[in-house]
């Protein structure tokens, strides 16, 4: 979602006349977009920020910016820290940079709303777009700070969804993930009894879209309808990313997740007959207020038993004004780290196995950019979002889908040769 959000604030920028510069010490303006999910991720901003402090003193004419996750939560208190930045601005409030930045209202932001519509796009890759389906969140897990910075759940009609997607699709893009912090509860404030499965449906009918993903989604909320959806839509790639964040009752209640590790056990496997192929991925905190040695290793075997081909792995990260971070038998911070790494080998361990499995295969890869690690070499992902670098006949292959032979793996994907061009995208 911060991907997103950084790909309209370059969009608001570029149409306000702006072009990039490769060096921040060359820029008129620097915005950072932030996340405050973790607190290492605030105190690496402030570090930038402390850079970018020295090279406006080189250039007082300089505009820094906060947006984002941390900016809606610090708000004027971070102004105080760092009193050179010019501007602060929540992630419901984005379309107001250009009045801040020429400074008509004000240099804080962060009033609850809702963002615009339209808003102009500068994206990475013209091949591949983040459409947010749902905004905010409402189910309030212990540890997490997303429902104070992004606020309710309010989710944005189908009509305009598919209207934008049938835009990009018209721009030559091939690849849409609809995203949200959960979009199993998509549609819930609508009038139009459009659940998420029903949209993937609409989408799934779009002209010229190849691929739809989506990200991410509740364990408590995935709907048989939705299982279903990405079983028989064609278009909807066979991946999930399904956090589970622990592997123990006692903790995952404390979490306040509002499902056992059975249940979560029960759901896997549901996928897993329904979608066979299922490129399945999660989300892990290690070290979480009250975790004892045995709640950790049940963690650990519920990543032996369910092998997911990728994980995001944290260990836990107190954030003020959250419940979890006034929970008592905090877990001192080398415990939580020790047991991190341990969960990282285990996984990247579990991945290299998943990967060294599938040499030989014959997969459909998206060819969106090229290699930089290699001259006259192509990347893209297969239909479950796995990186594969592959030889191909130079850059006419890009937009295109190719069924690609998987010769060698990695822990970060693999490296394959063309086996059968399907179809051009231009």
């Amino acid at each position: 979602m911060n991907k997103a959000d950084s790909e309209r604030i370059a969009g608001l920028l570029a149409d306000m006349g702006g072009n990039s510069v490769d060096l921040p010490e060359e820029a008129d303006v620097v915005l950072l977009n932030t996340c405050s999910v973790r607190d290492h991720a605030e105190q690496r901003v402030y570090g930038k920020l402390g850079q970018l402090k020295k090279h406006k003193a080189a250039r007082p004419g300089m505009k820094i910016g906060v947006c984002g996750c941390m900016a809606q939560k610090e708000g004027e208190a971070l102004l105080l820290r760092a009193p050179y930045v010019d501007l602060v601005v929540g992630p419901d409030n984005l379309h107001r940079i250009p009045e801040l930045l020429h400074g008509d209202s004000g240099r804080v932001a962060v009033a609850e709303g809702e963002l615009p519509d339209e808003l102009p796009v500068r994206r990475e890759n013209d091949l591949h777009a983040w459409v947010t389906v749902i905004r905010g969140c409402n189910n309030f897990c212990s540890y997490c700070i997303v429902p104070y910075v992004r606020g309710r759940e309010r989710s944005r009609p189908a009509g305009i969804i598919v209207d934008e997607i049938k835009a990009l699709a018209g721009d030559g893009c091939k690849e849409v993930t609809l995203l949200g912090q959960n979009v199993n509860s998509y549609g819930k404030n609508l009038a139009d009894d459009c659940d998420f499965a029903a949209l993937l449906e609409r989408v799934n009918d779009i002209d010229g879209i190849d691929r739809i993903r989506f990200a991410t989604s509740h364990p408590k909320d995935m709907s048989d309808r939705l299982i279903r959806a990405v079983a028989d839509l064609p278009k909807v790639c066979e991946q999930i990313h399904l956090p589970v964040q622990a592997g123990d009752d006692d903790t995952l209640k404390r979490m306040g997740r509002g499902y056992t590790v059975s249940d979560y056990r029960k759901l896997v496997d549901k996928v897993r007959a329904a979608v066979p192929d299922v490129i399945l991925s999660t989300d892990v905190i290690a070290g979480f207020p009250g975790e004892t040695e045995a709640a950790f290793q049940g963690t650990m075997k519920l990543f032996r038993d369910i092998r997911y081909d990728q994980a995001y792995m944290f260990h836990y990260s107190p954030r003020t004004g959250t419940r979890a971070a006034s929970l008592e038998d905090q877990i001192p911070p080398e415990v939580r780290k020790r047991r991190l790494a341990e969960l990282i080998e285990l996984q990247n361990d579990v991945t290299c196995q998943i990967n060294a499995a599938a040499v030989g295969k014959v997969e459909e890869v998206l060819i969106d950019r090229d290699n930089p690690a290699d001259a006259g070499g192509m990347m893209g992902r297969t239909r479950g979002g796995k990186t594969v670098a592959v030889k191909t006949t130079g850059s006419d292959s890009r937009g295109r889908l190719i069924k690609v032979s998987l010769r060698q793996a990695h822990l970060w994907g693999f490296v394959g040769e063309p086996f059968e061009v399907l179809c051009s995208s231009r």
